[in-house]
């Protein structure tokens, strides 16, 4: 098949559970995929991200097929967090984002 031909008949949907099972190695229904066909799925990934992915994330294929690499600022502007609203107390407030804090010698 022709790349022009895959990348017309990819819809965004089958772009997500291809881009899925080359991350998870197993289709939706838990078929596991063989290495030859995690290739070429990583492939058809990789040149779809390459003509569609306008807003590229860390380590993907941008529009134009240009690797993204962020920088740590746009790291933590992407995953600011506005911080304004919260007080803290020294020890016994907990923060919605926190899962857990313990002390050294509490573990």
């Amino acid at each position: 098949m022709d790349v022009n031909q895959l990348l017309a008949a990819m819809t965004p949907d089958v772009y997500q559970r291809i881009l899925a099972a080359v991350e998870t190695g197993k289709w939706l229904d838990g078929s596991i995929l063989t290495p030859q066909l995690r290739d070429s799925a990583m492939q058809a990934v990789m040149l779809y991200q390459s003509r569609h992915n306008m807003k590229a994330d860390h380590m993907t294929v941008a529009a134009g097929g240009e690797i993204k690499f962020k920088s740590k600022a746009e790291f933590k502007r992407d995953f600011a967090v506005d911080t304004t609203a919260e007080t803290r107390d020294t020890e016994n407030t907990t923060n919605e984002h926190d899962i857990a804090r313990f002390d050294h010698d509490q573990l």
